[in-house]
């Protein structure tokens, strides 16, 4: 079986007999590992003693006298909310339960990237085995924002962070106005990932290094749509089908989801009946048709009604995916909520 996104800490945590993931005291350590925990040089006493107690013994409690006494307020705000996501990951009977919980219930208490880490760690649970690497290139979406760009007719998306560090290397370079018309490609120097070089991808998927042509190819077109089914699926037990469409042509249309802030308020206007301009119009990167294959767990709102899926990008064309939406927008009925 092919390995990939190591850096999800997959290897980290426990698999249960449900199919689940369970936090364990590596993955905890692999937190307190992290830039923004470990103590600086300058680091009050009282904040090195916490750090090494926990790397001792990750579960043992905190009490908040101790963050209290860290001489950093910076510090402080970081401690409290690590222990507190910790105590979550600890407290629920899977990371898949606590992730449906925070997506229902809400998450304003924790930093987003708390959100898409989790995110990372149960996609890759929910993908072991997959053996396309179109749809593991699309599923990066669900936790890494990708921007967006045009190239020959053709919409592509590339892993955002990864473009703003070789825009700041060719801008350290001072490279010339010459030598940027002379790379034709919307990311110059990275792959657009096609048939011929999909395969490399098993071998650089922790490297955000490929861009994906959502455009015009129609296997990273597939890949989202099954990326997306087998998210709803791991986490919600429900089994559905999503197909990418040109427009919404049901006039009776019941329910959307925006699989993002900019598609949620594109879909809001679209249900209010107002008229897209078309800046916004052109901001929709995909539009998907989502059916839920048993009627008896819909909404009876929604009937046999497809429900829609719409993906925007921002002004600054950058795409910011919450999976989260798919869960918590899902329209089943009272009582089948897994």
């Amino acid at each position: 079986m092919r390995e990939f996104w190591v850096a999800s800490g997959h290897h980290l945590t426990r698999r249960a007999d449900h199919g689940g993931l369970i936090v364990t005291p590596e993955l905890v350590m692999a937190y307190l590992a992290r830039p923004e925990l470990m103590p600086p040089d300058d680091a009050c006493e009282a904040e090195r003693t916490l750090h090494a107690s926990l790397m001792a013994d990750p579960f043992r409690p905190v009490a908040r006298s101790e963050i209290a006494a860290l001489a950093d307020p910076d510090a402080r705000e970081n401690w409290t909310f690590m222990v507190a996501f910790r105590d979550r990951l600890v407290a629920a009977p899977s990371l898949e339960a606590l992730y449906v919980a925070l997506a229902r219930k809400g998450a304003s208490d924790l930093p987003p990237i708390f959100l898409s880490q989790l995110a990372h760690l149960i996609l890759r649970n929910a993908l072991e085995g997959c053996e396309d690497p179109y749809v593991l290139r699309a599923a990066e979406l669900f936790y890494r924002s990708q921007k967006a760009a045009m190239h020959e007719g053709a919409l592509l998306l590339a892993d955002a962070e990864t473009v703003e560090s070789q825009e700041h290397a060719r801008h350290d370079l001072h490279a010339s106005p010459l030598s940027a018309m002379l790379q034709p490609q919307a990311f110059g120097e990275m792959d657009v990932m096609d048939d011929e070089n999909a395969w490399t991808y098993w071998s650089r998927s922790d490297a955000h290094a490929m861009a994906m042509n959502l455009g015009s190819n129609p296997n990273a077109r597939a890949g989202l749509c099954r990326a997306i089914e087998r998210w709803i699926s791991h986490l919600t037990g429900v089994t559905t089908t999503v197909e990418i469409v040109a427009s919404i042509e049901d006039r009776d249309w019941r329910w959307f989801i925006g699989l993002d802030s900019e598609g949620t308020r594109i879909g809001n206007a679209l249900w209010n009946g107002e008229r897209l301009s078309a800046d916004a119009a052109e901001r929709v990167i995909a539009l998907m048709r989502l059916g839920i294959a048993d009627a008896a767990l819909v909404d009876p709102r929604v009937s046999e009604k497809p429900v829609y899926l719409i993906l925007a990008m921002d002004a600054d064309r950058i795409v910011r995916f919450k999976p989260q939406n798919l869960i918590a927008g899902l329209p089943l009925a009272a009582g089948q909520a897994a």
